[in-house]
Formats: C-alpha cells, sequence, structure tokens
C-alpha cells in the first residue's frame, strides 16, 4: 500500500479528515458491503447492484484498486484487461467527503500503472459526467469508437447454416508457432 503524497484537509459536516492517511492497495479483501454502500452514496449508474453481482464483477476483473481511510472504504477503481492490445477502466468512484483531494487521480494512476493495464495498446473508459477529470489525465475523447449492445436475445442463426461455417472455419486452421 502507499499513501497520497500531500496531505490535504477536509471538511465534512462531522470532521476534518487528513488525506495523507489514505491507503491505496490492489491485494486488500474488500467488504462488498461498504462497496455497494459506496456505489448507492456515490454513482448514480451503480445503484442498488447486488452484493453476488458485485462479487463476480471483482472476481472477474484485474486490477481491482481500492482507497481507505482506515478500515473504510472511501474509493474504489476496477479494470479489465488482456494484456496486450486493450483494457477497460471501469466503477471509478470516491466518497463525496473524499473528493477533490487526489484520489479518483491516484486510483486512475495506480490502475494505469498495474502490469495487466500498462503496456497495453489501447486503455478504454466510459463516462456520462467526468470527461473534464479524465481529460486532465490524458484521456481524449473519441466518439468513434464507442458502440452499445444492451442485452438483448441474440440472433439466432439457423442450425444447419451454423454448422456449416463451424466445419468450413475449423477445416482450415493454421497451427500457430
Amino acid at each position: 500500500m502507499s499513501s497520497v503524497a500531500k496531505t490535504i484537509k477536509l471538511k465534512s459536516k462531522f470532521q476534518v479528515t487528513d488525506c495523507s492517511q489514505v491507503q491505496f492497495s490492489d491485494t486488500q479483501t474488500i467488504d462488498l458491503r461498504q462497496l455497494k454502500k459506496l456505489f448507492n452514496s456515490t454513482a448514480f449508474w451503480a445503484k442498488d447492484r447486488s452484493l453476488e453481482d458485485l462479487n463476480k464483477a471483482l472476481h472477474h476483473s484485474n486490477p481491482v484498486i481500492s482507497a481507505w481511510h482506515g478500515d473504510h472504504l472511501i474509493g474504489f477503481a476496477r479494470g479489465t484487461s488482456d494484456w496486450v492490445y486493450r483494457a477497460t477502466i471501469w466503477d471509478v468512484v470516491v466518497d463525496t467527503r473524499y473528493q477533490g483531494a487526489g484520489i479518483g487521480r491516484k486510483l486512475i494512476h495506480t490502475l494505469l500503472g498495474h502490469p495487466a493495464i500498462a503496456k497495453v495498446e489501447r486503455v478504454y473508459l466510459m463516462t456520462t459526467q467526468q470527461q473534464e477529470f479524465y481529460k486532465r489525465i490524458g484521456f481524449e475523447v473519441n466518439p468513434s469508437t464507442t458502440m452499445l449492445l444492451l442485452n438483448q436475445p441474440a440472433v439466432v442463426t439457423p442450425c444447419a447454416e451454423f454448422a456449416t461455417q463451424v466445419v468450413s472455419s475449423t477445416s482450415s486452421t493454421v497451427p500457430v508457432d
């Protein structure tokens, strides 16, 4: 774990928080209840995710970076990657009481420096309201590459046609050295 280099005082309704005590981890076990609470309080796009689905998402993500103030989860980000060509950053959230202190920037920099993402050709992310934040980190708006498929029933190819396609595509395979 590493801590934020600069000391920033944040004011909340109840206390002043010294962010030099924030710790970042890519190995700490994440309490799913804390993660769900963080999503519900900071991310309109992630409200009401189930604990079961959060567990699946974390299990299939690498890296997963968390930010902690003591034993309180205050920031989170995750990525997926093929380690060579493409990676995507997902679910970047920071507790509203800690926003503006550089924690989101540190989460992104930690993800980008992780071996699963550090050397890929392209890193993607999707954001609805934080384009300026990501631009300051170095991301560019690229509207030509984003497409969306909502989870609709798949288009079914008739079985005979599909079988012919599978047979012809597998019969001409070339071994890879």
